[in-house]
């Protein structure tokens, strides 16, 4: 059965290595993977080495934001110039960001950096994973890209284990090093083993769409991760601002010969209902990825090396679930797996909801192998599903537009979850932000006092649980999404 599968379709390019450039593209897709979960775990040791807690959620939000925007640009110039030339531009601007990073001395000068990472970041994934599509069948896709959603898991346990190691033994900074031979590899093994002809033709760059898309998602999600700072009358202006440039956006792209973000993708019921799912799975996914360590190590009283094997649970499940999910989902539908992944978020969403400070390390940890389930057969489906129902000269933008709405939710998952604990402990316990970068600081937690310590693991705690109940309403709609997937499509059976 999985030969004839195998043959349904031949794959739009072929490639000599094959093997070796899945190899390729498996080594990028870890790159920013690793990176997420290794920065997940060192932020609290980060944060209460540099200050700054009311800014936590912004070294999370912004490579994020400046990931975001600049995806789908990414993914258009890939189908205009070629995969390679692309992801060699934003490779570099990436590992340039990371190097930064590592030199950073304040949170507001890191912040800056992971913007510039993001700046590069936003061509790493998507375009390893339409170079994916582009050599495999659409059946063999459904296992292939099984192996990339595992990398996703892989890295939530390599970054959370390797990262509480190198915060506790050498320096946070170095956390950031680690992608710099990677990134290296895997634009090495592209060049050689990647050969890539465009046909030449005449084009008109829709210049003016990506600077609009850029001032108008960038407005909107400024307005949510600053609207503590900026206030009601800035959060209404930002607001205003982004969406009458998106309407202009929206106006332009109906008539631009080549539009940057064409609007026909998203009539299509799979690929709209996909990314709206995938938004939802990925904004979820930020409760283990911002929430957690600081919960298991501000309100549990855990170290970095007890957070790290906390989330590091998501990377058994999440490899586990993407290789199952992938071959589920040819003897039976789209629907199906995507229902599984996220009801798997709903119920662990609910195990986070109750979380209690004396519930042990065991507790967390089930959260978010839970979790993993829902990750690995949710992000393998809609991927799938997307570059099934879209033509080779799409599949990159088709590709990107999912890739942007998972970075989309996790930038308004951070912040929405991020700000959410920020007012809710200024709430409880104001002016108290500094203390709270003490408190998750093993060096200067135990010098706070018991009485301190109590107080302010309360109040983090109660910010916390208000945060998972979030999580849950956002892990319903994405189930509701998943249901409304077409009943028998699959990867054996197109369709649009």
């Amino acid at each position: 059965m999985d030969q004839t599968v195998a043959e349904h379709l031949r794959p739009a390019v072929i490639v000599p290595r094959r093997g070796a450039v899945l190899v390729a593209a498996l080594i990028a897709t870890f790159m920013p993977a690793v990176e997420s979960s290794i920065v997940a775990t060192a932020i609290p040791t980060i944060v209460g080495n540099l200050g700054g807690f009311s800014l936590f959620s912004w070294v999370f939000a912004a490579p994020l934001l400046t990931m975001a925007v600049t995806i789908p640009i990414y993914g258009r110039l890939a189908d205009i110039y070629g995969r390679k030339r692309i992801f060699f531009f934003g490779t570099t601007i990436f590992l340039i960001g990371t190097t930064l990073c590592g030199f950073a001395r304040s949170v507001e000068v890191l912040i800056c950096f992971r913007a510039i990472q993001g700046l590069g970041s936003g061509a790493i994934q998507p375009i390893a994973m339409t170079i994916i599509g582009d050599i495999y069948t659409p059946a063999e896709r459904a296992r292939v890209q099984g192996w990339s959603s595992s990398v996703f898991g892989l890295a939530a346990v390599v970054g959370p284990a390797l990262g509480a190691f190198l915060v506790q033994h050498v320096h946070w900074s170095v956390v950031f090093w680690v992608n710099l031979p990677i990134g290296c590899i895997a634009m090495a093994m592209f060049a050689l083993y990647l050969p890539e002809q465009m046909t030449r033709r005449d084009h008109r760059i829709d210049y003016l769409g990506g600077l609009l898309l850029v001032l108008g998602v960038g407005s909107l999600m400024l307005a949510l991760v600053q609207a503590k700072t900026v206030g009601v009358a800035g959060v209404a202006g930002l607001v205003t601002f982004g969406v009458l440039v998106l309407v202009w956006l929206y106006i332009h792209e109906r008539e631009a010969p080549e539009p940057m973000l064409p609007l026909e993708l998203w009539r299509r019921r799979v690929v709209a209902l996909c990314n709206l799912a995938g938004f939802g799975a990925s904004a979820t996914m930020m409760a283990v990825t911002v929430l957690l360590p600081t919960y298991v190590q501000g309100v549990m009283g855990g170290g970095p090396a007890t957070a790290g094997l906390a989330i590091g649970s998501v990377s058994v499940s999440w490899m586990g679930a993407a290789f199952i999910a992938g071959r589920l989902m040819i003897r039976t539908s789209y629907r199906l797996t995507a229902v599984i992944g996220a009801a798997a978020l709903v119920i662990g969403s609910l195990m986070l909801a109750v979380l209690e400070p004396t519930s042990g390390l065991l507790w967390p940890a089930a959260a978010a192998f839970v979790m993993g389930i829902g990750m690995g057969f949710c992000n393998t489906t809609f991927l799938v599903a997307i570059q099934a129902t879209v033509q080779l000269h799409e599949r990159g933008i088709g590709t990107s537009s999912q890739m942007f709405m998972r970075i989309f939710g996790q930038s308004i998952g951070a912040a929405a979850f991020g700000g959410i604990v920020n007012f809710g402990v200024d709430r409880l316990l104001p002016g108290s932000g500094a203390l709270v970068s003490r408190m998750l600081d093993p060096a200067t937690r135990e010098s706070l006092g018991a009485d301190t310590l109590a107080r302010l693991a309360d109040a983090v705690g109660v910010a916390a649980h208000h945060a998972f109940l979030l999580a849950i309403v956002i892990a319903v709609l994405t189930l509701a999404a998943s249901f409304a997937l077409p009943a028998r499509l699959s990867p054996i059976r197109a369709g649009r």
